[in-house]
Parts: structure tokens; C-alpha cells; sequence
């Protein structure tokens, strides 16, 4: 990727803080959270930039976020899972779930044919 490097050098040298520490104590100056927020742009722009370039990359991770969303209010309603292997049952369901209802089915047909016995199947 392609950022515009100058202006980045002119960005850190406004956000860095001056060298000398105050109390006059030797070791590292603490660094101000915009400059370390530059530091990291800067360090990771391909990664953080490469939704422009690749379509098939969201522009951001709320896909994910949502994912991990049910079994934290799972855990937060009950307080835990009561064995691991109900946890991986719980994960298992919802993942499937998840999956059908983002390919378009409807979650109401999907879970009257898991209880009779004739479950549709995630496509891959």
C-alpha cells in the first residue's frame, strides 16, 4: 500500500514528546496516544488499508464482533457454561444458525425441520 510517508513524518514530529523526562530520571519518556496510534498506522498501513484494494475485505471487523456476540450474553445471563462439552454444543448450534440465516433462509423453517428431524445443512 501506498500512504503518504511525509506527511506522517511531519505528524510524528508534532505528536512526540520531547526526550528528556522531566524529573530528570533516566529510561524512556512515556509517548502520548496519538503518537502511538501514528506509530501503529504507520507500522501496519498494508493490513489497515487493504479493504481499498481487495473487495472481499470488510471494511471493518463488526462481522466478527457480532459472531462472538451471543455467547458472551450466553455466559453473562447464566454466569458459565456448566461443562465444556455444552459450550462446544452451544457453539456448534449457533454457528450453524448463524451461517443458515446469512445464506437467506428463514430461522423459523430452519429450526421446525431440525425438530422433525429433516435439518438443512449449511452450504460450504
Amino acid at each position: 500500500m501506498v500512504y503518504n510517508d511525509q506527511s506522517l513524518r511531519l505528524r510524528r514530529e508534532q505528536l512526540n514528546p520531547p526526550q528528556l523526562k522531566p524529573d530528570g530520571s533516566s529510561g524512556r519518556c512515556k509517548q502520548s496516544d496519538a503518537y502511538n496510534l501514528l506509530r501503529r498506522f504507520r507500522l501496519h498501513a498494508d493490513a489497515i488499508l487493504r479493504f481499498i484494494a481487495d473487495p472481499t475485505v470488510p471494511f471493518s471487523n463488526n462481522i466478527a464482533e457480532r459472531a462472538v456476540r451471543m455467547p458472551k450474553v450466553k455466559q453473562k445471563i447464566s454466569g458459565c457454561f456448566r461443562t465444556i462439552a455444552g459450550a462446544d454444543n452451544f457453539c456448534i448450534i449457533r454457528s450453524c444458525l448463524d451461517t443458515l440465516r446469512k445464506q437467506g433462509h428463514s430461522m423459523l423453517e430452519v429450526l421446525r425441520r431440525a425438530f422433525t428431524g429433516d435439518p438443512i445443512m449449511p452450504a460450504a
